[in-house]
């Protein structure tokens, strides 16, 4: 197993393998900066180039744009409060109101950092536990996934700040936003208003994009000022170095949020979409002042950025070792490795191992790359916090409306996106929490196609107590929802 996994490192760093991981990283630098695009696209454009291709050169170029994505798009969710792609969506909480008070470079430095240990860390826990991971993945079925959409709308007070009961509303609208269109447990379209559009169910990029973006070009629109609210050169403690340091602090955290980010990639279904959410909630719920948390707390952009590119790692092990994609990505490299004529399986772990680990090494050697790249160029990015609204808007709003485009190529998603974009702006006028919905929306379907599953397959409730993992993610339901209410009940006590 050793000479295999010195094997794989051999290989990614020949030529030309090398190369194309370097300019997959490159293209992957680009498509996570611009909101709306990312990995999927990526894997989609890039995959016919890999046709006649070695098996380490294409996974090179494949894994390279893919593991990065998850980084550049900080980019964009922390300078212009836009999600990059969907694992960036709860980066934003905190790392714009930081662009905002001038230190977009210390948010920077601090994503990037924790961005490449992620992303290292879940390549590496991918290598050692293919042989280990068969017993754990395997108990996961309907029951469980349906008890982890529980926990993860029991996060909803933690990204509620002081207002529950307005993230519970909310939370209960992402949930019917959810019902609407193909439903796979009747096979049959509803309340899709006899539009076609809606029969494949409201799309999340446009969602995300209109109900987080629009708002701000708004805001920055009515103000017509620059994002930051401090003039340059007058921010304290706002260098990329002191994100850095903010991360190296924080290690703890980075880790926890690791680990939750490897793990639950592994889950077919869940992913960083979800993950960064769960993350966010976390580092809210394990944090003894929370005050600071949605004002521009640095804690409130390593936890999300530390999990969504462990993720990248963590859902290739069931790719790999069971042909079970975790996610639509890693659903497309799975065609990668058939078009390769490698079969996942025992294959994968034996004469295949070292072609295994050549992806385990183009993971982590991505992931360092694009941290050293991006932290060269984050103080010349972050000086875009700095320019005149009036010339920031016209090009965001391209970006946006691009972006929304790109996802399904109909005009129905320009009308999703400026929808939402209204709703959003009124929620965040009414001081309603908006990532309770988009966690809601993402949950929903998963949730109920889990529940009717495990209804038909015990024939009753029975399976909410007789599984074991059930009952222990029952009790992390109980302790979360305890820690939101003390920390809320705190924060009114202050």
């Amino acid at each position: 197993m050793f000479d295999a996994f010195l094997t794989g490192l051999f290989l990614v760093f020949e030529w030309p393998a090398i190369g194309f991981l370097m300019l997959g990283v490159f293209i992957g630098i680009w498509l996570g900066a611009v909101p709306g695009l990312g990995g999927i696209i990526g894997l989609v454009l890039l995959l016919p180039f890999t046709f006649g291709m070695d098996p380490v050169p294409a996974f090179a170029l494949l894994l390279g744009m893919f593991a990065v994505t998850s980084t550049s798009d900080t980019i964009a969710s922390v300078m212009l409060g836009i999600p990059g792609t969907a694992a960036s969506q709860a980066t934003i909480l905190d790392g714009y109101p930081l662009a905002q008070k001038g230190q977009a470079a210390r948010a920077f430095g601090a994503a990037f950092t924790v961005s490449a240990f992620g992303g290292v860390f879940g390549a590496l826990i991918l290598a050692v536990s293919l042989p280990l991971i068969l017993p754990i993945i395997l108990s996961f079925n309907s029951p469980e996934l349906f008890m982890l959409g529980i926990l993860g709308l029991a996060m909803v007070g933690s990204l509620s700040g002081a207002s529950i009961l307005k993230g519970l509303a909310v939370a209960a609208f992402g949930i019917l936003l959810s019902t609407v269109g193909y439903a796979e447990t009747i096979s049959m379209p509803r309340f899709h208003f006899e539009t076609d559009y809606l029969i494949d169910k409201l799309p999340l990029i446009p969602v995300v994009l209109g109900l987080f973006a629009i708002p701000e070009i708004m805001e920055l629109a009515i103000r017509n000022t620059s994002i930051s609210k401090i003039p340059a050169g007058q921010s304290d403690g706002g260098g990329m170095m002191d994100g850095v340091k903010d991360a190296f602090r924080h290690w703890w955290l980075a880790l926890r949020c690791a680990v939750i980010g490897t793990y639950v990639g592994m889950l077919p279904g869940l992913g960083a979409a979800i993950v960064d959410w769960i993350a966010y909630g976390h580092a809210v719920q394990s944090a003894k002042d929370k005050s600071q948390f949605g004002k521009g707390d640095i804690r409130g952009v390593i936890a999300p950025e530390a999990a969504n590119n462990a993720t990248r790692g963590g859902s290739l092990v069931p790719t790999v070792a069971f042909g079970i994609p975790g996610s639509l990505g890693t659903a497309i490299l799975l065609g990668a490795l058939l078009i390769q004529g490698l079969k996942p399986g025992p294959e994968m772990l034996t004469t295949q191992l070292h072609i295994t680990f050549s992806m385990v090494w183009s993971i982590v050697v991505a992931n360092i790359a694009v941290a050293i790249i991006l932290m060269f160029l984050s103080k010349q990015v972050a000086k875009v916090a700095f320019l005149p609204g009036h010339l920031l808007v016209p090009g965001v709003i391209l970006f946006v409306f691009m972006g929304a485009w790109l996802g399904g190529a109909s005009l129905g998603d320009w009308v999703s996106c400026f929808t939402f974009g209204v709703i959003g702006f009124v929620m965040k006028r009414g001081g309603w929490p908006r990532p309770p919905l988009i966690l809601a929306l993402i949950l929903g379907s998963i949730m109920e196609n889990a529940f009717q599953i495990s209804m038909g397959a015990y024939d009753g409730f029975s399976w909410l107590w007789e599984r074991p993992i059930v009952v222990i993610i029952w009790a992390l339901i109980a302790i979360t929802i305890f820690l939101a209410v003390r920390g809320i009940t705190n924060s009114k006590k202050r």
